[in-house]
């Protein structure tokens, strides 16, 4: 599933691609909205909220989508050739100058704006809420605490606790702390340093479709542990290991350094030595730019 910087990137294309201008075409091909038609509308903006995504019009409506696994919005010149088949859109929103299409949105609603906070209001705070301040990190911080009892790496995958991360960063944030992904929250040292290493690593990456959490984006070089199963490991040179963590149909695959972080692990007969996949780099949900 897409990190919350791929949603708000996406986000961000959309808005400068739409923004103000009015709707030629205006069609949901999703089954629940296929009668709407929403040509003539104007856009008047497009808001990511952790990972998903709002795209607001001038008769108070929104259209609310989410990118789940498959998900994704790429924007096109019109007349442009798709990169998609066309049997995979889900929504098309075509102005004068640009066509975006929305691929694989198993999540669409139309809905009021006043009322996007019944899909996201249940949500921990927004790490890359652009208002984002000590309020924001207090309550991070307070829903992080409260969940003591349940593994840190799983913790990181809970929207409710801190809205935008995803397995590639839940892993690689571990690391960084010398934790593994098993340890208890309770016994996480320094639990500020948690919310701030989120907001950190996301915030880096928010603008550009490459993802690293090391500093460097050279081939095989962006990732601490994430998708590197098998490989030595960037400080130590123990061989990184991966296995799954939580229950199906929730399981993630796990990654971790056994050199570099203290903590519980799962089970010898539950490791896997060899290259395991998550799904690797940034899709391009709203990078399509022919």
């Amino acid at each position: 599933m897409p990190e919350g910087d791929t949603v708000y990137l996406a986000g961000r294309r959309l808005h400068a691609a739409l923004a103000g201008h009015r709707l030629l075409r205006g069609e949901l091909r999703h089954p629940r909205l296929v009668e709407q038609d929403l040509a003539g509308l104007t856009v008047t903006g497009v808001v990511s909220v952790g990972k998903h995504l709002f795209t607001r019009f001038d008769d108070g409506r929104s259209l609310h989508s989410h990118f789940r696994m498959d998900g994704a919005w790429h924007l096109y010149r019109p007349g442009t050739r798709w990169q998609r088949p066309a049997h995979e859109a889900r929504a098309v929103l075509e102005t004068a100058d640009r066509v975006a299409v929305g691929f694989a949105l198993h999540d669409l609603a139309l809905l009021p704006t006043g009322d996007e906070h019944t899909l996201v209001g249940h949500l921990g705070p927004d790490l890359l809420d652009p208002g984002w301040g000590t309020e924001h990190e207090a309550e991070a911080l307070r829903r992080l605490t409260a969940r003591g009892d349940h593994e840190l790496g799983l913790v990181l995958l809970e929207q409710r606790v801190m809205a935008g991360l995803g397995n590639l960063y839940r892993n690689d944030i571990c690391f960084l702390l010398g934790l593994t992904p098993w340890v208890p929250v309770r016994d996480v040292p320094d639990l500020p340093r948690v919310v701030a290493l989120a907001r950190r690593l996301l915030t880096a990456n928010k603008d550009r479709p490459e993802q690293t959490t090391t500093g460097s984006l050279a081939p095989g070089e962006a990732h601490w542990v994430f998708d590197r199963a098998g490989r030595p490991c960037r400080r130590c040179r123990t061989r990184i290991r991966a296995a799954d963590q939580g229950e199906p149909p929730y399981t993630r695959v796990t990654y971790w350094c056994p050199g570099c972080q203290r903590g519980p692990a799962p089970h010898p007969a539950r490791r896997n030595a060899g290259p395991r996949h998550g799904a690797p780099g940034r899709p391009s949900p709203g990078a399509t730019r022919p």
